[in-house]
């Protein structure tokens, strides 16, 4: 059971999208490190019956700045290589109701201003 207290919780943050769920967790380890982990949940139904599928990444502080780089980077090409105007004018809306509070991250943004490790 003292494992369990080595990767105790720190924040969670549950995203809603259909038939899956993400989880973003914030876990410290036994050193009082940091690190993220995000879990796809997909619900399953077979027979009548319903299970989860789960996949997980673990994403190291160090990595913070390379992850979320890639990741908006990848998210721009989206949306300005490959979206028609319509699906980005639609997608652009629904962002606009379900977030409450945006969040911009620059590639010039450090983590040290934007996450504290209280």
């Amino acid at each position: 059971m003292e494992e369990n207290n080595e990767k105790a919780e720190i924040y969670s943050q549950r995203v809603r999208a259909g038939k899956r769920t993400y989880f973003f967790d914030v876990k410290s380890t036994r050193s009082n490190d940091f690190y993220v982990t995000i879990t796809e949940s997909k619900r399953k139904f077979k027979d009548e019956t319903f299970s989860y599928e789960k996949h997980k990444i673990f994403l190291y502080k160090e990595d913070f700045v390379k992850f979320m780089e890639a990741l908006q980077g990848t998210i721009e090409h989206v949306k300005s290589e490959l979206l028609t105007e319509e699906a980005l004018a639609a997608l652009e809306a629904s962002e606009t109701i379900e977030s409450t509070e945006p969040v911009a991250v620059t590639a010039d943004a450090t983590f040290d201003e934007e996450l504290k490790w209280e």
